[in-house]
C-alpha cells in the first residue's frame, strides 16, 4: 500500500460517567503501587487481570485479589504504522498481549526495547512502570514492556490461554 491513510478532521463529542466497580477499582488501585492484581474466580479457578467482577465463562462472582507479576509472556501482538493520536511514539511501534506469570487472560500493553523484526510470540516481558511520583489509577502507570532477557517461552507453555 503506497498511498499514505487520509486523515481528515471528524468532530465527533460524547459525553459519558462512567464507574470502574469494586474489582476495578482495586486492580487501578494496585497500578499506584508499583504491582498487579487480579481476581480469581471460585469455580473454574481462572485469574482475570484487569478484574471483571465476574467469571465471563462461569459467571459467578469472582473472588479475592491474587497478585500476579508484572513480568510474562507475549502472546500475541500488532505492529502499528498509524500515528496515534495524543502520543508521540516513533512508527512503526508494536502493541501487544501479554499473558501476566499467576493470570490466565492476556493483559494489552506497549512493547518497546527491541527492533520490531525482532518481536515474536513467546518473547518473555516485565513492565516497566513510571516513576512512582507520576503514578496514576491508570494503564499509563505502566510505561510499557521490555523484554527481559529471558529465553523464551515454548507455545505449549501457554497455548491454553489463548
Amino acid at each position: 500500500m503506497k498511498e499514505k491513510p487520509r486523515v481528515f478532521p471528524a468532530p465527533v463529542r460524547l459525553e459519558y460517567r462512567a464507574s470502574a466497580g469494586r474489582g476495578l477499582s482495586r486492580f487501578l488501585a494496585s497500578l499506584l503501587e508499583g504491582r498487579i492484581v487480579g481476581q480469581r474466580c471460585p469455580q473454574c479457578a481462572k485469574v482475570y487481570v484487569p478484574s471483571r467482577g465476574a467469571c465471563p465463562s462461569c459467571g459467578v462472582a469472582l473472588g479475592g485479589d491474587v497478585a500476579v507479576s508484572d513480568g510474562g509472556t507475549l502472546v500475541s501482538f500488532c505492529v502499528v504504522n498509524i500515528p496515534l493520536a495524543d502520543r508521540s511514539l516513533p512508527l512503526p511501534y508494536v502493541y501487544g498481549s501479554v499473558l501476566l506469570d499467576g493470570a490466565d487472560i492476556p493483559f494489552p500493553h506497549l512493547l518497546q526495547g527491541l527492533p520490531v523484526a525482532e518481536v515474536r510470540m513467546g518473547l518473555r516481558v516485565r513492565a516497566e512502570w513510571v516513576p512512582p511520583e507520576e503514578r496514576r489509577p491508570s494503564l499509563e502507570s505502566i510505561r510499557c514492556f521490555r523484554p527481559t532477557g529471558e529465553p523464551d517461552a515454548a507455545f505449549e507453555d501457554y497455548e491454553e490461554h489463548l
